[in-house]
This record gives structure tokens, sequence and C-alpha cells, in this order.
């Protein structure tokens, strides 16, 4: 892909509520939407527990934003972190963000930031982040399966296999949605449906993402639930079809 055609990626980190060892695979995710060339990790590098932080912005080319304890329990980080995004979207040079934080104050900067048409990832920890923030991102990817999941990576040849599905990880709730998209979806005869169609629905309904579930592709997730077949046609075009 030519230069040109790049988009202008912003990544926003909340070093308060996010954990260093997860920017090299959110890097790696966001390289799917284009160009990162604005990084900004905010918060009070002066705290012993932000050190770590300090000790990758280099490497990783992430502009420390520097953010006191004016006054206590008021989050300048948080205040920051929207004054800027919100000048990045007036700017007009932005044309996605990923937000990198566990906090549903952002859930508003999100909603926003979306309303303006932009592609907005969210990155934090499944279990702390609520479901409002969850929810409004594109797509909400948990930064703990995507370190577990560069931590497992396969060795690549022969016997390499797709991470085997984690027990309590599928929920009628993940049933439903993908039951639901195929079944929104355009079917043929024997019931089959474009697997990318039915991503695609199942992704404008929810923050839903395949990495969350220890998987890199979308075939691979429903190949390992029951209650589903996937086929492989001519031209390389992947079908799938409900059993139950």
């Amino acid at each position: 892909m030519a230069d040109r055609d790049l988009k202008n990626i912003a990544l926003l980190i909340d070093a308060d509520n996010t954990t260093p060892k997860g920017i090299d695979p959110v890097l790696t995710v966001m390289a799917e939407l284009g160009q990162v060339n604005i990084k900004r990790a905010y918060g009070n590098f002066a705290k012993n527990n932000l050190s770590k932080w300090g000790e990758i912005t280099h490497k990783y080319g992430i502009q420390p934003q520097q953010q006191f304890d004016l006054t206590a329990g008021k989050n300048a980080t948080d205040m920051a972190m929207t004054i800027d995004a919100i000048d990045l979207l007036y700017q007009g040079k932005v044309d996605g963000f990923g937000i990198m934080s566990s906090d549903s104050d952002f859930t508003p900067l999100v909603t926003r930031l979306r309303q303006d048409g932009l592609v907005v990832y969210g990155f934090g920890s499944t279990s702390k982040t609520p479901a409002a923030f969850k929810s409004a991102c594109t797509r909400f990817i948990d930064i703990d399966a995507l370190i577990k999941g560069a931590t497992d990576e396969p060795q690549a040849g022969k016997g390499a296999k797709a991470p085997a599905i984690r027990a309590g990880d599928i929920d009628e709730e993940l049933i439903e949605l993908l039951g639901t998209a195929w079944k929104a979806a355009k079917r043929d005869e024997e019931g089959f449906a474009s697997l990318s169609e039915v991503g695609n629905i199942a992704g404008n309904r929810s923050s839903f993402d395949v990495r969350n579930y220890g998987f890199k592709r979308l075939s691979d997730l429903f190949e390992a639930i029951d209650q589903f077949k996937v086929d492989r046609r001519e031209n390389n075009q992947i079908v799938v079809k409900r059993l139950r």
C-alpha cells in the first residue's frame, strides 16, 4: 500500500489504567487501521508505579504527557486525554483512534468520536472495563488476551495449531450474537452465509472481536464452536451455517 493511502491513526494511552506490557500487541492490532503516527501516554510519571512507562516511551516513539496530581481525587489524566482527542478531531487530520484504558469516564469521548465517523478501538482489561465503554468502541479488545496471545504464539510450520478455546469464554451471549448475525446475513439454499458478512454484522451490533477469545481469525473461532459449521468454497470463499 502506498504511503498516501495509509490512514493517520492516533493512539492515546491512559497510563494510570493500563499496562505497558500491552503496547507491542496493541500497536500490531492498530496497524490494521493504518499508520499510528500519534502515540501519547498520559499520567503522573513521577509515581513509582508508572516508572516502566518511562522505560519504553523512546523504544516505541511514545510521547509522554506529564499530568501532576494537582488536587486529591481529581483525575487530570482523563481531562488531558479528552482535550487532546477533541483537538485532533477538529484538526481533521486523524482518521481513527486507539484508546488504551479501562476507565468508563472515556465512554462519552468514544461516543463523540464515533459520531463523526471515526473508528475507535478500545484496549483494556475485560474484567475491569464497564460494558458501556466496551459497547461504545468500534472494537474493544482485551489487553490481557493480546498479551497472552503474543506470549503463546505458536512456531510456524507443521504442527502449529489454533489456540484451544478457553473454558468459560463461550457463553450464551456470544452464541446469540453470532447466531443473530448469521440469521441476518444472506444465506444460500443450504443455509450457509458468507463468513465475512456474518462477522461484519456481529461487529456492527457490538464491540465483538475474535482476539478476545484467543483467536486471530474469525473462521477459527467458528470452527471451535459446536453450534456452527464452517465450509470452504471455490475462490477461497468461507461460509458458515448454524447447526443448532
